[in-house]
């Protein structure tokens, strides 16, 4: 007799769930990009107007992440899938704070910040547990290295593959995202229609789409209560106490 698959939970987080780690957003008025107008620091054109402007941008960035720590919803994700849930997470956020948590099975949708990449090969990774990137930094084949992030107007390579893990859930939880980031705000739209989706966010009742069920709190409160019901009954499933 064929073993029953285990229920897969599918997490798409954006940067609401870092933020509570002191990781600013980009829409933050007082944030990193509050001092840099985008087309400048994150666009293929700044890159090759000016690489050591951006180089230096992103350093601020790789300091910020490094500084970092998991918070309570990046942990309690962790712990879900150390108790034997069956969790793929799909980010949009560039920093390693789902994996340092403890999570295994993470696909970065916009890129990794700890990572340098090939100019001219997106194949070439170069990870940075150290240090920064600089001008004369080459890859392999001989080009400079930039880092490894999806810059305003590239395409997403991973979109497919997250396209696929999305359409495997059982339950889709959304964490920290406007869902105004697209594609990947349209990865909801590849999930089974029968897999419940929820979304936890302060701002839930205004970003929720028709059909998804909403838990106005901040991250590291709406997961880890969802998380405690999880354990607690051995399955996935939305509480009705929790849900707006």
């Amino acid at each position: 007799m064929a073993k029953q698959r285990a229920p897969h939970l599918v997490v798409f987080t954006g940067a609401g769930i870092s933020a509570e780690s002191g990781i600013q957003t980009f829409r933050a008025s007082d944030g990193l990009w509050a001092d840099h107008a985008i087309e400048d620091v994150a666009t293929l054109d700044a890159w090759r107007r000016d690489p050591e402007r951006v180089l230096r941008f992103y350093d601020m960035r790789r300091d910020q992440v490094r500084r970092a720590v998991p918070n309570a919803a990046h942990q309690a994700l962790a712990s879900l899938e150390q108790q034997g849930f069956r969790v793929s997470v799909i980010t949009q956020n560039i920093d390693d704070l789902h994996e340092r948590a403890g999570s295994r099975r993470v696909l970065h949708l916009h890129g990794e910040i700890l990572k340098a990449r090939s100019s001219i090969d997106p194949r070439l990774y170069y990870p940075l547990p150290r240090g920064d990137i600089a001008l004369g930094d080459l890859c392999d084949k001989g080009s400079q290295l930039r880092p490894d992030v999806v810059w305003f107007g590239e395409a997403v390579p991973h979109f497919a593959d997250a396209c696929e893990i999305a359409a495997e859930a059982d339950l889709l939880l959304v964490v920290g995202t406007s869902l105004a980031v697209m594609p990947a705000a349209s990865l909801l739209e590849h999930a089974p229609l029968d897999a419940p989706c929820v979304l936890v966010d302060p701002e839930a009742n205004a970003l929720a789409p028709p059909g998804v069920a909403r838990i106005s709190q901040p991250a590291g409160q709406g997961v880890l209560a969802l998380v405690h019901h999880w354990t607690h009954e051995g399955r996935l499933w939305l509480p009705e106490t929790l849900l707006e």
